[in-house]
């Protein structure tokens, strides 16, 4: 694993867990390892209706040097690759769970509409 580019300076931990979180999809990521464990490229993105490809790769990629993803790549043919959560990811997560459920009472208040995944 290389060194990331994000090493700050920050103005307090705040900045340097949004630097971490910097994209629309890496809470997403994290929350749909969290849910399932282990998945492959094709579920994640099943499970993240609307995000590119490119956009998928460029998140793993980054979380992975972070230090929140792991990637492992199976000798196999066809090439099999699983992502999870490090331990580091798992933290993450556990803190942005009260970010969620702030959110989630914001979508009752408002009465925004709750998109659903299929499981396929």
């Amino acid at each position: 694993m290389r060194a990331s580019a994000r090493r700050g300076p920050y103005f307090c931990g705040v900045d340097a867990a949004m630097d971490v979180l910097a994209g629309k999809w890496k809470a997403l990521i994290l929350w749909e390892l969290h849910g399932h464990g282990i998945r492959r490229f094709a579920e994640l993105r099943r499970g993240l209706p609307g995000v590119s490809e490119k956009m998928l790769v460029q998140h793993l990629r980054e979380m992975e040097e972070d230090g929140l993803v792991r990637r492992e790549v199976f000798p196999e043919v066809p090439p099999k690759v699983e992502y999870s959560l490090t331990e580091h990811g798992v933290s993450l997560n556990a803190a942005l769970a009260s970010l969620g459920d702030w959110g989630t009472e914001r979508m009752r208040r408002i009465g925004a509409e709750k998109v659903t995944v299929d499981a396929g």
